[in-house]
């Protein structure tokens, strides 16, 4: 990609989804009725990825996220474990090593190609309250996760979005992809923050200025809306971005902070004590950026890791919209599609 390719009319958007970014696949598995209303989600690269993590608020719930420190010895990741369950919920990563275990995916430390451990770094999302005490994802669902994953995957209330709410409403699990030059941004939340995703004014997400080619399927309404009296204060929005440039881990580390971005302007107020937003930066190395890693004295590659980065906080937006959308009733907790029925057309996983 050249250093003209950073002009944003030169972009090519659709609606798309994170598996857009070859290499990297998804799958979920959630429990829903009889006590239950959480799951989890994995973000697959089995052959490994450059991940870097960006966290804020004042509530979080995370694992192996120290060693995406740019300076830490590894260096690339095979999965990120998104799960419900608050920090019970970081569990379901062991399933996910084993499940990659199983196939010799992980960091080598000896001379046998079974010698590996896999890295998995996670991060969950209070749901606790939408299932009876003790429902809670555990190692069992990160195995299976990792068996359903594909390229194709659903979105709204599945794997870690089963038991998401978002300010009043039911959040769910969203996705969208943006292609820069020649290279392909994804994200991936599961949208379950403190703050409201919607004016209740006007039945309007805050990002629905984001959309491409009428991706959300919505004839926004303009009238207000009851604002459900049931929520909660103990949230957390977690979520992935990928694209298949190949970044240092400082560089991945830029599109989790635009990520972040993304996500405040989705959400209104973003980042408080008790969200524990935290984004992962997946970064699969088949796309060149001009000039060498780490010299950003050339105006060239710093311009188009710029470019990257305005995609990422597009992308990670119009996820969260996607996730607001998608997601039905759950735990006695009202989807957007309850509020303002009239405002949705029929929509199609991605």
């Amino acid at each position: 990609m050249g250093a003209g390719d950073a002009d944003p009319s030169a972009d090519r958007l659709t609606g798309g989804k994170i598996t857009d970014v070859p290499g990297v696949l998804v799958g979920h598995h959630q429990r829903l009725g009889d006590g239950w209303a959480s799951g989890t989600t994995v973000v697959l690269v089995p052959d490994g990825a450059t991940g870097a993590v960006d966290q804020r608020g004042g509530a979080p719930g995370t694992r192996e996220t120290n060693l995406l420190e740019p300076e830490n010895l590894v260096q690339q990741v095979n999965a990120v474990c998104l799960s419900g369950g608050s920090a019970y919920g970081l569990a379901a990563a062991d399933g996910v090593m084993r499940w990659l275990s199983e196939r010799n995916y992980g960091f080598p430390v000896g001379a046998q190609p079974y010698e590996v451990v896999p890295i998995v770094p996670a991060a969950v999302l209070f749901d606790l309250p939408r299932s009876a005490w003790g429902n809670r994802p555990d190692a069992d669902f990160g195995y299976a996760a990792c068996e359903a994953a594909g390229e194709t995957f659903a979105m709204g209330t599945v794997g870690a979005g089963s038991g998401a709410v978002v300010g009043s409403l039911k959040g769910g699990i969203g996705t969208a992809s943006e292609v820069v030059g020649d290279v392909t941004v994804g994200a991936i939340a599961a949208v379950n923050a403190a703050g409201q995703a919607v004016d209740f004014a006007t039945g309007r997400a805050f990002a629905a200025d984001h959309e491409v080619d009428g991706e959300f399927g919505v004839r926004w309404p303009d009238r207000p809306g009851e604002v459900p009296g049931q929520r909660t204060d103990l949230n957390t929005t977690i979520g992935v971005v990928a694209c298949d440039a190949a970044l240092t881990k400082a560089e991945a580390r830029r599109l989790t902070v635009a990520a972040q971005d993304g996500l405040a302007r989705a959400v209104r107020p973003a980042h408080s004590m008790f969200d524990g937003d935290t984004v992962f930066a997946l970064a699969t190395g088949a796309q060149q950026l001009p000039g060498e890693p780490g010299s950003f004295a050339l105006a060239a590659r710093a311009g188009a890791l710029d470019a990257l980065c305005s995609a990422a906080a597009r992308v990670f937006a119009r996820a969260m919209v996607h996730g607001l959308l998608a997601a039905t009733s759950a735990a006695g907790i009202p989807a957007y599609r309850d509020v303002w029925p009239e405002a949705l057309t029929v929509r199609t996983g991605p």
